[in-house]
C-alpha cells in the first residue's frame, strides 16, 4: 500500500490510501486544535465544538444529517484529543462523495443553533458526571494535573460544569475561526477511494477556511509532586509517572519499547510479578503518551487498599530494576507486540485513515510502514537501558492515587523513593 499526498495553496494536506480489497472507505478531517489549544475561559470547548459540529448547519438539521449518512449504511463519530480533533465517515467507496459533503458541510456552515447548544451542553454535563463516577477516570485527571499544574495540557479534555454552560455560539464561531485552519488540517482517507476525486472535492469545498496557521499550543511545562484524592472505595487507584519525551525526540521508539517491556503485556515485567506472582491486583499496565513538546509515562494499577503500600514497592523496584536489566528476549517480545499492532492497522481502512491523519499532523508526512518497522527493528538492549534510566532521572515522579487515605499516604512516599533511585 502506498500512501498519496496532495497540498492545496491553502496549507491543507489530503493523504489517502487506496485498499483495492475492501468495498467500504473511512475519511476524516482532522485539526491541530485540542484541549491544550485552548485559553483558561476556554475549558472543554474543543470538545463542545465537536458535538456541536453535528447538531445541524444551514443545509442539514442533526436529524436530516444522520438520516442521509444512514440511508447509505454509513456512520458519523468524531473524537477531541490533547493535540487534535477529528471528525470522520465510513461509507461504501461510492458514498465518499456525501461522506465528503457532509464532513465538509459540518465545519463550514454549522449554525450552532442555540436551543440545540442548551441540550448538548446538558448531554455533555451528563458525560462528565458519569466520568466523575468512574475512579480509573478520575485518578488519571488528578494525575494529568499534578504532572502539568495550572496549564492546558494538564486539564481534563471533557472541561467542567459550568465552563461547558458557559460557551455561547458566538464562543464557539471564534475558537473555530481562530484554531481550524488550513495549514494545520488533514483529509485523509483509506479504502475503497480515489485519491485525485477527492483533491478535486476538498478543494472545492473547503476553499474558504483561512490560510494562515492557527495559534500555537502553550508549551507544556512538567512539575510532577503527589496528589491524592479520598473517596470511600472498595478499590485504591493509582498512577505512577515521569516526564517522557515528544514523538519527535530521538529516543521516542526506544521509550516505547521499554514502556512495553515494563508493563505492555501479559508477559511484563509489571504483570507477571505483580498481578500473576504476587495477586496484587487484577488490572495494571504502563503507558507513553507524547506530544510535540513533551511526554507522559504512567504506571496504573487498581489495588485492595490493603495492598496500596505493597504493590507500589514492586512497581518503583520493577520500574528501576527494568532500566538496569532489560533482556534481549523481553525487548524481542516488545518490538513484536509493536509491530503486530502497527500491522493490524493495514486491516482497517477507519485505522489506516486514523493513523494517515495524525502521521501528517505530528510528522508533515505519512510514514511508510517499513520505515515505522525499521525504526522499532533498530532499537537495541543498550537504547533501552538508557531510555529507563534516562526516563527515571527525568525528574520528579507524579503520584496520584484515588481511595482510602491511608494506604495512599504510604504508597506515595514509596512512589517518591523513586527519585532517589536516580542520583
Amino acid at each position: 500500500m502506498t500512501a498519496r499526498v496532495s497540498k492545496l495553496p491553502s496549507g491543507l494536506t489530503i493523504v489517502t490510501d487506496r485498499m483495492p480489497h475492501l468495498k467500504t472507505a473511512s475519511l476524516g478531517i482532522w485539526a491541530g486544535a485540542g484541549s491544550r489549544h485552548e485559553d483558561t475561559d476556554e475549558h472543554g470547548i474543543s470538545h463542545l465544538l465537536e458535538h456541536m459540529a453535528f447538531k445541524g448547519t444551514r443545509r442539514r438539521s442533526a436529524r436530516a444529517m444522520v438520516e442521509e449518512i444512514e440511508a447509505v449504511g454509513g456512520d458519523l463519530n468524531a473524537s477531541t484529543g490533547v493535540e487534535a480533533t477529528g471528525y470522520y465517515a465510513r461509507v461504501l467507496g461510492a458514498d465518499v462523495p456525501l461522506a465528503l459533503d457532509i464532513l465538509t458541510d459540518i465545519l463550514t456552515e454549522p449554525t450552532f443553533d442555540p436551543q440545540e447548544l442548551a441540550r448538548e451542553q446538558g448531554v455533555i454535563v451528563q458525560e462528565i458526571g458519569a466520568s466523575n463516577d468512574t475512579p480509573e477516570d478520575v485518578v488519571f485527571d488528578l494525575f494529568q494535573a499534578r504532572a502539568f499544574p495550572e496549564q492546558s495540557i494538564g486539564r481534563p479534555i471533557l472541561g467542567t460544569a459550568n465552563s461547558v454552560r458557559s460557551f455561547t455560539p458566538e464562543r464557539l464561531r471564534s475558537y473555530l475561526g481562530k484554531h481550524y485552519r488550513a495549514p494545520r488540517m488533514i483529509v485523509a482517507a483509506a479504502g475503497d477511494i480515489d485519491h485525485d476525486a477527492i483533491v478535486a472535492d476538498v478543494e472545492k469545498r473547503l476553499a474558504a477556511i483561512p490560510a494562515v496557521a492557527g495559534a500555537p499550543a502553550q508549551s507544556a511545562r512538567y512539575a510532577g509532586g503527589l496528589e491524592l484524592g479520598t473517596r470511600k472505595l472498595e478499590q485504591a487507584h493509582v498512577v505512577l509517572g515521569l516526564q517522557g519525551c515528544s514523538y519527535l525526540a530521538p529516543g521516542f521508539y526506544a521509550l516505547q519499547v521499554f514502556t512495553n517491556v515494563l508493563g505492555g503485556g501479559s508477559s511484563s515485567r509489571l504483570f507477571q510479578e505483580v498481578r500473576e506472582k504476587r495477586g496484587l491486583c487484577y488490572s495494571i499496565y504502563a503507558y507513553h503518551q507524547s506530544f510535540f513538546d513533551t511526554g507522559i509515562f504512567g504506571v496504573y494499577a487498581g489495588t485492595d487498599p490493603a495492598d496500596t503500600r505493597d504493590l507500589m514497592a514492586v512497581v518503583v523496584d520493577e520500574l528501576a530494576g527494568a532500566a538496569a536489566t532489560a533482556n534481549e528476549a523481553e525487548i524481542g517480545r516488545a518490538k513484536a507486540l509493536m509491530k503486530v499492532g502497527l500491522l493490524g492497522m493495514l486491516e482497517s481502512s477507519s485505522a489506516r485513515a486514523d493513523q494517515l491523519g495524525r502521521q501528517i499532523l505530528a510528522y508533515g508526512r505519512p510514514i511508510p510502514l517499513e520505515e515505522l518497522v525499521a525504526r522499532i527493528d533498530a532499537v537495541t538492549l543498550a537504547d533501552v537501558r538508557a531510555a529507563g534510566g534516562a526516563l527515571i532521572a527525568s525528574g520528579r515522579p507524579t503520584f496520584a492515587g484515588l481511595g482510602p487515605r491511608a494506604g495512599l499516604e504510604s504508597a506515595a512516599r514509596i512512589a517518591e523513593s523513586l527519585q532517589r533511585r536516580a542520583a
